[in-house]
Order: C-alpha cells, then structure tokens, then sequence
C-alpha cells in the first residue's frame, strides 16, 4: 500500500579503515538489485557468507545444562569508525566451566566479532586489530557515546561482569570497565541501552539483569526425575535491574536505589525506551520473564515510578505474568503516540498494546499478531517500514530454548522468524514465507536488528541464532516505493540524539519516530532513522523535537536522499541515503 492512498489508523495522525579490493563477488553484492516480481514490493536477499561474516555463536554448553546457554545472543548496526557506513557487532559466549573442570580439558577461547563495513557490500573482521577480541561471556550489547567525543563506545552485558569499552577514534577500543566505576559488579546481565533520563546532554546507562545463577549455585532440573534439563526462571531468585547516571568525567553512578528501579523480583530479558505519557521525557519499558513488566515513568527528578499495572501492559489480558523475551516500542497506527511489541514463550503470544488515554491495550489478536505467533517462542522484535509503504512492520525471530522440547510438547526447536507486515488499516499479515533468500527457514533465533549497511534507504535486517551462525539479510525493493532518512546529531542534546523525535508530514500523513537505543533482544538498531513515502517525491515538513526540548522545522524536502540534521545548526542534504 502507497502512502499516498493510505487512510492510516487514526485522526490524530493527520495534521502536525581499509577497504576491500573490489572483486566480481563484491561488485555483484553491491550492484543494484534487478526489479523481480514479488507480491510484496520487496524481497530478502540472504548475503551473510558472500559479504564475509563468518561467525557462530558458542553458547557454552559441555553438557551441563547450565541455564546461560539457552538464551545468547545479541548484535548491533553502528559506525565504530565515523566514515558513514555501519558495521557490525556480534555478541559470543566462552564455555561455562565447572568448579571441577580440570585444566587439561579447557576448550579453545572464542570472542565477539566486530565486522568492519568495506563499503562494496562486504566486511573485515576486524576484532582483534580493535582490540575486542577479550574473552567474555556475552550476552548483549548497547552502543553509545557516552563522552560525546564523535565515536560510538560499546557495552556488553555479560554473564559475570559486563564490560564498557570506550571507542578511541583510531580503530581501537578501550576497557574503561573499572575506570568508569562499572566494574566489580557479578550478575546475569541481558539486554541494555544507553539513553539520557535527566536531560543534561550526556548519555546514562540502564542494564537488565535476569536471575541470581553462577555454576556454583546451579540447580538441578529433570523433566523424567533422572536427567538433568534446563531450569525455569522459576527456579532461581530475581534480580534487580540497575542504573547508572553519567557523571560526565567519564565516570558512572550507581542510582539504582534512589532512582525507584531497584525491584529484587525482577527477572528481566528486554528493555525498550518511549515516551509513553508524551511529556518529553523519555520513559523504559521492561519485558520481564514469568514476572510482570515494568513500565518506568520519568519523574522528571532523577526517579522513576512503575506504572506498568494501572497501564495494563504488566499482565496478560487474563492477568497472568507472562515469559516477556523482546520488546519495541514505535508509533505503528502513524497517531502519534507509541505502540508496544512484547514477545513471549509459546503458547503465549506476541504481545501487541496500543495505547488510549494512559492505558495500553493488548490488540494481538484482532490485528492479526496473535494466533500466528501462539505456537512460537520469540525473543527478538523491532518495527520498521521493510516495505516503505509509510506504515511500520513487525519483525519477530523465534525459537526454543531446549532441543529435547519437540519430545514434550509439539513444538520444534529451531522455528522459523515472522514479518508481519501492516496493511495500514489495522492488520497485520504474516508474510516471511514469501520475503525470500531463506528468511522463513527454521532457526533458533535471538537477537535482531536493523540498519541500511548498504545505504540504499531500506532497512537490511541482522539476526543472530542460539549456537549457531548469524545472518544479514539485504532487502531489495522492488515496488518503486521511496523513503527519506534523517541521520541527527545533538549539540545541547546527547551527541547520537538518542530520544530526539522526528515527524514527517505529507499528503495529510503524519509519521513519528524516535531515536532509540536498545530495544528488540540483546540488540541495538542503527540510530538513523527511515521513513517510507510510498511514490511520493517530497515531503511538506519534518519536525525534529530535540531532547533538550528544541523544536526545528524544515519544509519541502526531496525523497530518494538521507538528511544530516545538527541540533542548532540546520540540516543539509546527503551525498546518498
């Protein structure tokens, strides 16, 4: 569906390095796609093996059981470099060990991978000359410039301590773990993102923490009484998430208990930031695993109050505690205000809440997410226009936690990812079977985001899997459909402009977005941010709503082309998107 002959949901929508020697692989990668017919207007390409990513996640598993292995990992689209291409980040594991493992025994040591962008459509790994190749049992990853010094610095959540590692703008990067006052810190970390709760231009960071495990105190499950399995999250206590205010010298406070986040029951899986009350003040929404979620209100203090339950996101629609994995927040219905995707266990369903008056209501059923994602176990999710049609899509990875599940329950182990794709009408419909390049093949999936790696003005999607290869998926479009892209940069605001909100008007459609750290699982998205036009050649206005509460309008920008927005000091067009 065109924007232009779109009636969106709602009336409240209308109105306001090196590079790679270029061989004949790398040429055909980077060559524009030929149009193929395709129901869709688009259609994946799976370009993972020729553009040179080469990795597979170690979940860590020697046979223990040990629960840290069913739930890895994330990956993230930034620009470590500042040469205006994204790159990539994946998250790995080490091998879980015993107290009793003896040393004869240890297995060979395995790291992230960071993937330099080679701007021909392939990568380097370039791990160990950024000096990232640390051992670590990774789980997540949030991307940020903390210090505000032009380069992205990278945390990763761990099993053990986390690690922050502060981006030098050589190519290298710095473990400013203890240092920053991050470190001497144990916990099961999961997802994390980088945002500025108090409004004073420096990024502050939160961090999920599922449940109190180490191999010492690990419990012994069985499914038959005899064989050890994977515990439940029932099985081990909860642990509070925590937040770190950013002193702005470089170094972090823990405000976790004066800030009003410290919850001991917490079993927390994914985070997503929104401006749920519109107030200007960014606000995290948490998905909790077989707890309710917490819906963080900004006090506009330094404090923040749960709402989650007068809300009505916490529970199920029976009032149940669902096993919340994923979670994103956007604008999907174009109202102007923030809709919810909460992925949960089988037999569950995807959660999807829009909001009315303060109150969220679970739509998942009626709009069509629901019943096809009740056999599914998601984790992963993000919104994002695939087909830049000027209504935003749901893109959902699923898959088990435990491969001996299919002798249980009728469920499979690796399942396949979903695209449900907006009709703008109030309807979703899943499509992956017809998207192509073997997105809809069964995996074991769990992080997810997007960026346009090739800068064509779509968004490509990078899916990582549970002991298993990662994927990066092109999408061609096909259609004709157009889109514009805004690449911001704060100057009273946070350098990246990480809770900036961005309006596009055209044809009587109002679009909004944020721009967001974290959200989905263990992932991070690029924080540019793309708006599909349909065939339309311009658009009449754009909006950008600083966080430092700036207000700046442009009119009659073109579609086809990336914009470079600078917080005070206007906007000028890109050389391509």
């Amino acid at each position: 569906m065109g924007l232009s002959s779109a009636a969106l949901w709602s009336a409240g929508s209308l109105g306001a390095g090196g590079f790679a020697a270029a061989s004949s692989l790398s040429q055909e990668l980077w060559a524009t796609p030929v149009p193929q017919r395709s129901p869709l207007g688009f259609h994946f390409t799976d370009v993972t093996s020729p553009a040179g990513i080469h990795f597979r996640h170690n979940s860590g598993a020697l046979g223990k059981k040990y629960l840290p292995e069913t739930m890895g990992s994330g990956c993230a689209f930034l620009d470590y470099d500042g040469d205006g291409w994204l790159d990539i980040i994946l998250i790995n594991g080490i091998y879980l060990l015993s107290p009793d493992t003896p040393i004869s025994v240890l297995p060979p040591i395995t790291t992230l991978a960071l993937y330099h962008n080679n701007r021909d459509g392939t990568f380097t790994d370039v791990t160990r000359r950024a000096h990232l190749n640390v051992p670590m049992y990774g789980m997540g990853v949030a991307v940020g410039d903390y210090n505000n010094d032009g380069f992205p610095d990278i945390y990763v959540t761990c099993v053990g301590q986390n690690r922050l590692f502060r981006n030098t703008g050589k190519g290298t990067f710095v473990d400013e773990t203890l240092p920053s006052g991050l470190g001497k810190r144990q916990s099961f970390s999961t997802s994390a993102l980088w945002f500025d709760y108090d409004r004073d231009g420096l990024l502050d960071l939160f961090v999920c923490n599922y449940v109190k495990w180490s191999p010492e105190h690990d419990v012994f499950c069985s499914l038959d009484g005899k064989h050890k399995s994977y515990c439940t999250p029932e099985a081990y206590h909860g642990e509070t998430c925590w937040l770190f205010h950013n002193r702005g010298d470089g170094t972090f406070e823990d405000v976790t208990a004066t800030s009003g986040i410290f919850n001991s029951n917490s079993k927390s899986l994914g985070v997503a930031m929104l401006d749920y009350d519109s107030d200007g003040w960014p606000d995290l929404l948490v998905a909790d695993d077989t707890q309710p979620n917490k819906l963080y209100k900004n006090q506009h203090n330094g404090k923040f109050l749960d709402v989650a339950m007068q809300a009505g996101i916490a529970l199920s629609t029976e009032g149940k505690a669902r096993a919340g994995m994923g979670v994103d927040a956007a604008d999907f219905n174009n109202s102007g205000q923030s809709g919810v995707a909460i992925t949960n266990f089988d037999n569950e369903m995807i959660g999807l809440y829009l909001p009315d008056h303060g109150e969220y209501s679970d739509i998942a059923t009626q709009a069509g997410v629901g019943f096809p994602s009740r056999d599914k176990l998601g984790f992963g999710c993000l919104f994002a226009d695939m087909n830049l049609d000027g209504a935003l899509d749901l893109v959902v990875v699923n898959g088990h936690i435990d491969d001996t599940v299919r002798n249980v329950r009728n469920v499979g182990y690796a399942q396949p990812p979903q695209l449900f794709l907006n009709d703008g009408h109030g309807k979703f419909h899943e499509v992956g079977a017809q998207t192509g390049g073997g997105f809809n093949a069964p995996k074991v999936g769990r992080g997810l985001a997007h960026g346009d790696f090739d800068r064509d003005g779509d968004n490509d999607l990078l899916m990582t899997t549970n002991h298993g290869p990662a994927y990066l998926y092109r999408t061609d479009q096909t259609s004709g459909n157009r889109s514009i892209r805004f690449h911001l940069q704060g100057t009273k605001s946070n350098r990246d402009a990480i809770g900036a909100v961005v309006r596009v008007s055209a044809n009587g459609i109002t679009q909004s977005q944020m721009v967001k750290g974290g959200s989905s699982y263990l992932s991070q998205s690029e924080l540019a941010l793309t708006f599909g036009l349909g065939k339309l050649e311009k658009i009449d206005r754009v909006e950008i709503i600083w966080p430092s509460g700036r207000s700046e309008e442009f009119k009659g920008l073109s579609a086809g082309h990336g914009y470079q927005c600078i917080e005070t000091k206007g906007i000028s067009q890109m050389d391509r998107y």
